[in-house]
């Protein structure tokens, strides 16, 4: 038997590459696999496509690869579709960016929360939601799994419209996992945590090693040695007995109290700290590099060769459980429904699921702590407005979304920026 999977945004920088990678060396399920490419930028398409009929013919093995700009084309028969778009490339990324900080408002990502994921939010859900529309109409049976970010106003605006289900995944929770591991000199196999929270602001809480508690251990060693990287998670972890993860390049754009101005730790977010103009340069090269090595007609650099350990291998482990029915236990985005009772039910939570021949079901999390409900119930409350104004092309909700995070409160500044955000995205949103 052959299964199919459709990667929708496959001119993706990074995750093109190791997911077929990992699905090529792996095979989940014991299936043979056929991979279908869509992306809307020809460009990007044909770069991706040859380099992944590079991959599959280095290692000898006869995989069908189909493209297409147009999804339709390859959505019938796809059993699992996934989806990494970014709506206007990282040309619009920027501005989400460069635009706030012209009211004193610096964001190290932008893609998540703050003004930058708001804006972000309104031109990604439109698009989402037409995908969601295609899958229904054209691969009704399929999986559907998201990597696109704002994460939680995607998947909870698609569980609004009904159109099809989808679960979000992220590899930052497990990344911070390992690290907590390695600091503490903890073999990764035998180290557990439980955890929930939204997308990129997920509180890791309970730790065990070997089924022993050993967040006081972890505390102890913090405050002995100090923290080794991530000051701000750690601070939160001192004072809670929780760790947010991915870290501070993240978690920086949920607690902006905490950063006026920007300031951290005697830098600057976005600039000095996690400086945002590195990470669009980095995404360029590596394009650029992808696209280089796929059209080129010299051998593949080793690269693009090896095991991956990111996002994307998550992704093929969950393919295997279900297919399998292994019902292994993996971090993903899915409506919280009542699994966690100081959470609103409605809202779309990162947290434990079990993913098996049924699909991706919730784990009921009763120990969360209350204190970090109250942080994660606040930032909900931006993500539930932020949504309403994607679908609906609410100029007012948009602003009000800024507005109810507290990044800034003069709201003459608020409108204006609201203004020039939609105006510098106006290509994107057909909405409003």
């Amino acid at each position: 038997m052959t299964k199919k999977l459709l990667i929708i945004g496959a001119g993706s920088a990074m995750f093109t590459r190791g997911l077929v990678s990992d699905l090529i060396d792996r095979s989940p399920g014991g299936y043979e696999w056929s991979i279908a490419l869509c992306d809307i930028d020809r460009e990007s398409l044909h770069g991706a496509a040859a380099l992944v009929r590079k991959m599959v013919a280095h290692r000898r093995l006869d995989i069908e690869i189909t493209a297409s700009t147009d999804r339709r084309d390859l959505l019938p028969g796809a059993d699992y579709v996934v989806t990494t778009i970014g709506v206007g490339g990282r040309r619009a990324w920027e501005q989400d960016v460069f635009i706030p900080r012209k009211y004193g408002i610096y964001q190290p990502v932008g893609d998540t929360s703050m003004p930058g994921g708001i804006s972000r939010a309104m031109r990604m859900v439109p698009a989402m939601v037409e995908i969601a529309k295609d899958i229904r109409k054209y691969a009704p049976n399929a999986r559907f799994i998201n990597y696109s970010n704002p994460m939680a106003v995607i998947c909870r605006a698609l569980h609004m419209t009904g159109d099809f289900p989808v679960t979000g995944l992220c590899h930052g929770v497990p990344h911070s996992e390992r690290m907590i591991a390695n600091f503490m000199g903890y073999e990764f196999s035998r180290f557990t945590a439980l955890g929930a929270g939204i997308n990129h602001c997920t509180f890791l809480y309970d730790f065990r090693y070997d089924g022993r508690c050993v967040t006081d251990d972890i505390r102890a060693k913090v405050e002995k040695e100090g923290a080794p990287n991530e000051a701000f998670a750690w601070e939160i972890f001192l004072k809670y007995g929780a760790y947010p993860a991915p870290g501070d390049r993240h978690i920086s754009e949920f607690f902006t109290e905490y950063f006026p101005g920007g300031a951290y730790y005697g830098k600057k977010l976005g600039v000095d700290a996690f400086s945002f103009e590195g990470t669009i340069a980095g995404g360029d090269k590596i394009h650029a590099d992808m696209m280089a090595a796929g059209l080129s007609s010299d051998p593949l650099p080793e690269l693009y060769l090896r095991k991956s350990t990111g996002e994307e291998e998550q992704l093929i482990d969950i393919i295997d459980s279900i297919e399998r029915d292994r019902r292994a236990i993996f971090y993903a985005n899915v409506p919280n429904g009542g699994a966690i009772a100081n959470l609103s039910p409605w809202a779309v939570v990162e947290f434990p699921t079990i993913a098996g021949g049924n699909g991706i079901a919730p784990i009921h999390l009763p120990s969360f702590p209350n204190e970090l409900a109250c942080f994660t119930n606040r930032f909900l409350a931006v993500v539930e407005l932020t949504a309403e104004a994607a679908l609906r092309g609410d100029r007012q909700l948009m602003a009000e979304a800024i507005m109810m995070g507290g990044y800034i409160s003069d709201k003459d500044a608020v409108r204006k920026m609201t203004d020039e955000l939609l105006l510098a995205q106006k290509a994107y949103l057909p909405q409003f």
